[in-house]
């Protein structure tokens, strides 16, 4: 997992925050994805082709949840409760229809209005399958579908409790995913098609 490295200030500068070091970071690398995670800054690449594709298929298969109490969007800052300044911006959420009554700062929300979280691993796969289980888990996320590109399967992991989640469920090329209802409305995911469109 990449880290950031972090310039000092010159003598008679005022320190600046992690917070702030994380938007001079997002402001020098536009295209790239920075976070605060566990105290320390993450930096991710621009997305490739086809892990956007995966992310444009699955936005489709989360139409049934876009409408009423909720509502589908891509790169949405969550405020995460592990750190002063801790964030992350998942590829997809499902979140409640009153998520702009609970900003906090910086494009987060506060994690209460998260029903789901969602992310297509990428290089730094790691983050997703380790660090952000964690981070989410703490943050009370009830869902946490991780698009394992790496090893081709998805991973539905549900019921937080501290910083993990209590089922942990895989699924391999041929299976179909039901996600729990408690997103909003039925959703199904067809692990072929979808690890097919991310396919590197």
């Amino acid at each position: 997992m990449p880290a950031a490295a972090v310039e000092y200030p010159c003598e008679g500068e005022p320190e600046l925050t992690l917070l702030e070091e994380a938007e001079k970071l997002a402001d020098k690398l536009p295209g790239y994805r920075v976070e605060i995670l566990g105290g320390s800054i993450i930096v991710t690449p621009s997305a490739d082709g086809p892990q956007l594709i995966a992310l444009t298929d699955l936005t489709f298969a989360f139409a049934p949840v876009h409408g009423g109490d909720t509502r589908v969007g891509q790169a949405m800052g969550v405020w995460l409760p592990d750190g002063p300044d801790d964030y992350a911006i998942p590829d997809l959420v499902v979140v409640d229809a009153d998520f702009r009554d609970h900003h906090i700062e910086k494009n987060n929300y506060d994690p209460v209005v998260f029903r789901l979280v969602l992310e297509v691993t990428s290089s730094n796969y790691m983050a997703d399958l380790k660090h952000k289980v964690a981070a989410y888990a703490m943050a009370k996320i009830p869902v946490y579908v991780i698009v394992d590109r790496k090893n081709s399967r998805i991973h539905v992991l549900t019921d937080p409790i501290g910083n993990e989640y209590d089922k942990h469920h895989f699924y391999a090329p041929g299976q179909q995913v039901t996600l729990p209802d408690s997103i909003g409305a039925e959703v199904v995911l067809d692990v072929d098609a979808i690890l097919e469109a991310g396919r590197p």
